[in-house]
C-alpha cells in the first residue's frame, strides 16, 4: 500500500481531525443484477445523505459528485457541498432509481477509467473555480468504484486505462464489489478493504478491493465510514504507561515509560448533533459546548498529541457503569504516515500485548487527561479522567468517568433477601413473557430517525435548482428538468464496436460553468 502525503494544511485542529476529502462515487451499471442492487443502493444512499446532510459541528463531508457508467460515462451530479444540499442529492438519488427502468447495458471496458480521469478533471477545475483568498483545506480526491461485476477485473480495467493518467491527486482509489448472493464471497477477498500491492504498483495512488453484500444495512455501513476521521498525518493520542523494566528503544525520552501512540475513533454519532432528535436538548457531547469529551480535547491539541497517563488499575468488576458519562470513544493503534515501518510495528504489538494482559487478568485502566491551558492563561486547568475498558478486538474503549467535584450524594437501600411472593410471581410472569435475545444489535433497531430527517428537508415540489442556475440553463436555452449534468466537456469515450459514439448531455453544456449549492443560497454556512 502506498502511504503518500496528503495536502491538508491551513485547518484549524478541530476541523483537522475531522476533515474528510471530497468524494466521488461512480455506479457500474451492468445487467442482469442491476435491477437487483438499484433498490438497495438508492434506500442506502438516502438514508445516509439524510443523517450527513443534517450533522452539526465540523464538516464531516465537503464534496460529493456521482457518475454512472453504462453504454456511456456521465456525471449525473457535479461536485456539491453535502451539508445542507439534501435535495439535490436526493433529485439524484431519484434519477439513479430511474436507470432501472430505462434499461441496461454492457459497458465498454475503457468507460471505467474514462470516468475517473472525467471526474477528476472536473474536480480539479471546480478546486480551482472555488479557491477564493484562502487555500483549500484538503486538495486530494476519493474515488470508489461500485459494480457488480468481479472486482478483481475491474482493478485490471483501471490500471491498463490509468496507467499514464497522473492520479497525484487522487489520495485512494477504491473499488466495491456489489455480490447478490453473500456464497459468491466463497472465493474472494474478505469484506475489508485490502491493498492491491501487487497489480496497482504502476499507479500513483492507493487501490483498494472491498466486497459488499447486497443489502441495505451492509451498504449504509460502508457509506458512513466516509463520516469517519481518516486523516493520517499524525497520530491522535498518547496512551502513557509506567514501567520499571523498559528496554531503550521503548521508553520516552529518559523516563521509564511506554507510549503507545494510538487513533482515535467513534463509536457512534452523538444524537445532540441532529436536529429534533429526543436527546437534541441535552447538549452534554456536543463538540461545539462541552470540551470535556475525549474528542474534542484531542482535536484541541493541535502542537501534539493529547496524553493520557495510565494512574491505577481496576478489577472489570471495580466500577460502577453510573460513574461514566459521555459518548465512548475507541482507541486503535495509529496509522500515522510520518512513522517508520518499524516503529508502527512495535507499536501496534505493544498495543496487542496490553490488550491480552488486560484480558488475562481482567483489568481496567484509570488515566487522566492532560489539562489543556490556553497560552499566557495563569489558571489551574482541571483534568479529566477516563476508564479504559479492553476487547476481544484491536481496540480499547474510553469513556469518562466522575471525579468528586462532580459526585451528588446518594444513599440507595440494599435488596433484602426476598419479596413478597405475590409479587414475584407477578414480576417472573411479565418477565417470561418476554422474548430473550443473547445480545443488543443496534443494526437491528430503528428508530425512524431517517424519515423524520429526510422529512425536515422536504422543500415544495418543482423546485430543484437555485435561481443562479436556472437563469445559467435558460441562458443556455435548455428546459428544466431533475437531471443536473456535469458542466465541462467530457473526455472522448470509446465507442462499442459498430455503433457511433452517444454524447451526454454534459458534452452539450458550456465548459467553465458551475452550479452552486442550495446551501449558498438557501442554508446558511455551518462550520
Amino acid at each position: 500500500m502506498n502511504r503518500r502525503r496528503t495536502n491538508c494544511r491551513g485547518a484549524s485542529p478541530t476541523s483537522k481531525i475531522s476533515h474528510q476529502p471530497p468524494r466521488l462515487l461512480i455506479v457500474h451499471i451492468a445487467e442482469p443484477s442491476w435491477a437487483d442492487i438499484c433498490p438497495n443502493l438508492c434506500e442506502a444512499l438516502q438514508n445516509f445523505f439524510s443523517i450527513a446532510c443534517s450533522l452539526m459541528g465540523p464538516s464531516r463531508m465537503s464534496l460529493f459528485s456521482l457518475y454512472t457508467v453504462q453504454s456511456q460515462h456521465e456525471c449525473i451530479l457535479p461536485f456539491v457541498q453535502v451539508r445542507g444540499n439534501f435535495v439535490r442529492l436526493q433529485a439524484c438519488i431519484s434519477e439513479l432509481r430511474m436507470l432501472q427502468v430505462e434499461g441496461c447495458y454492457r459497458p465498454h471496458r475503457t468507460l471505467l477509467p474514462l470516468a475517473v480521469e472525467d471526474g477528476l478533471q472536473q474536480f480539479k477545475q471546480f478546486s480551482r473555480y472555488m479557491t477564493t483568498g484562502a487555500a483549500q483545506p484538503c486538495n486530494s480526491l476519493e474515488i470508489t468504484v461500485l459494480t457488480s461485476q468481479p472486482g478483481k477485473e475491474v482493478i485490471r480495467q483501471l490500471e491498463e486505462g490509468l496507467k499514464d493518467i497522473n492520479l497525484l491527486s487522487v489520495r485512494r482509489l477504491q473499488v466495491v464489489e456489489v455480490t447478490k448472493d453473500p456464497q459468491e464471497q466463497t472465493d474472494s477477498p474478505t469484506p475489508t478493504a485490502e491493498s492491491n500491492n501487487d497489480e496497482s504498483a504502476t499507479l500513483e495512488t492507493d487501490l483498494v478491493l472491498q466486497i459488499l453484500d447486497n443489502d441495505v444495512v451492509t451498504m449504509e455501513v460502508f457509506f458512513k465510514a466516509w463520516l469517519h476521521n481518516s486523516e493520517t498525518d499524525r497520530e491522535h493520542i498518547h496512551l502513557l504507561l509506567a514501567s520499571q523494566s523498559l528496554p531503550p528503544s521503548s521508553r520516552t525520552g529518559d523516563n521509564p515509560t511506554v507510549c503507545l501512540k494510538c487513533d482515535l475513533q467513534e463509536r457512534f454519532l452523538s444524537p445532540s448533533l441532529l436536529p429534533g432528535t429526543a436527546d437534541g436538548t441535552l447538549r452534554i457531547d456536543d463538540p461545539k459546548g462541552d470540551l470535556s469529551t475525549l474528542y474534542q480535547m484531542a482535536s484541541l491539541s493541535s502542537e501534539s498529541p493529547y496524553k493520557l497517563q495510565v494512574i491505577k488499575a481496576l478489577k472489570s468488576s471495580g466500577i460502577c457503569e453510573s460513574l461514566t458519562y459521555g459518548l465512548p470513544f475507541i482507541l486503535r493503534p495509529t496509522s500515522c504516515w510520518k512513522l517508520d515501518w518499524d516503529e508502527l510495528e512495535t507499536n501496534q504489538q505493544h498495543f496487542h500485548a496490553l490488550c491480552h494482559c488486560l484480558l488475562r487478568r481482567d483489568w481496567l485502566l484509570l488515566a487522566r487527561g492532560e489539562p489543556q491551558v490556553p497560552r499566557h492563561h495563569q489558571n489551574v486547568a482541571a483534568s479529566s479522567f477516563y476508564v479504559i475498558t479492553p476487547s476481544q478486538s484491536l481496540t480499547l474503549l474510553v469513556k469518562l468517568v466522575a471525579t468528586r467535584e462532580l459526585m451528588l450524594p446518594g444513599f440507595f437501600p440494599l435488596l433484602s433477601e426476598g419479596p413478597p411472593e405475590d409479587s414475584l410471581k407477578i414480576m417472573e410472569s411479565a418477565l417470561d413473557s418476554l422474548e430473550l435475545g443473547p445480545t443488543y444489535n443496534p443494526l437491528h433497531v430503528g428508530s425512524h430517525l431517517y424519515s423524520h430527517l429526510s422529512s425536515t428537508h422536504a422543500k415544495p415540489q418543482g423546485r430543484l435548482y437555485s435561481s443562479w442556475e436556472s437563469r445559467g440553463l435558460r441562458k443556455a436555452g435548455q428546459s428544466q428538468s431533475n437531471r443536473v449534468r456535469a458542466t465541462m466537456v467530457p473526455l472522448p469515450m470509446a465507442p462499442a464496436s459498430g455503433t457511433a459514439p452517444k454524447m451526454s448531455a454534459a458534452s452539450k453544456a458550456p465548459s467553465g460553468t458551475f452550479l452552486p449549492s442550495d446551501s449558498e443560497e438557501e442554508y446558511p454556512s455551518q462550520t
